[in-house]
């Protein structure tokens, strides 16, 4: 089995990131991102995804953290894309239903290379600590377009903004998880009656 490991950098004149991605690690991570919300919530989905990850972000967190948010997500889907390669022999799809206290999270995902987002998150605040609960969509969103993937993710019930974004990385790290992992019996096989991913 090949090594699907990434390393990608990209610059802007809003964010400066370099990460490392693993895809068949064990959730070691080492995340910078000057948002402490979103360290925990990239920790979250490196554990809980086992994905080894190690990711600095430099970016214009005093304006706030949209850039950031949107940026790393492009740099991480992209790498996802890459270390998948042709695609040939993964799952392709993936699921997971996470309890996360009250919350309930629902994630689907297809590495389908057609970028397409189901995104209904409700979130009560607008913010958790000084992070603008909105910018989950956005990190999903960008995430999937980068990483040519079909990702939903869906409460089926929750009140704590808190729990119902912890709730989503868990999830979305899970599904892909799945649908990323190897079937050993058809490791040459592309997962798709076109033969193209």
């Amino acid at each position: 089995m090949s090594m699907r490991i990434v390393k990608s950098a990209r610059r802007t004149d809003e964010t400066e990131i370099s990460l490392t991605l693993n895809l068949d690690g064990s959730g070691i991570y080492d995340v910078d991102t000057g948002c402490g919300f979103l360290n925990h919530m990239l920790e979250l989905f490196s554990r809980h995804g086992r994905f080894d990850l190690t990711l600095a972000c430099r970016g214009d967190v005093q304006v706030d953290y949209h850039h950031t948010v949107e940026d790393i997500a492009i740099v991480l889907g992209r790498a996802f894309s890459e270390a998948l390669g042709d695609r040939a022999g993964i799952n392709r799809y993936g699921t997971c239903t996470l309890p996360m206290d009250e919350a309930l999270i629902l994630a689907a995902v297809d590495i389908s290379g057609r970028p397409a987002v189901g995104y209904a998150l409700e979130v009560p605040t607008e913010k958790v600590g000084d992070f603008d609960t909105e910018l989950c969509g956005e990190f999903f969103i960008a995430l999937a377009n980068n990483g040519g993937m079909t990702l939903h993710i869906r409460k089926i019930t929750g009140a704590n903004s808190h729990h119902i974004i912890e709730g989503a990385f868990k999830a979305s790290a899970r599904a892909l998880k799945e649908a990323v992992s190897l079937d050993e019996k058809f490791l040459n096989e592309i997962p798709s009656t076109k033969g193209l991913l």
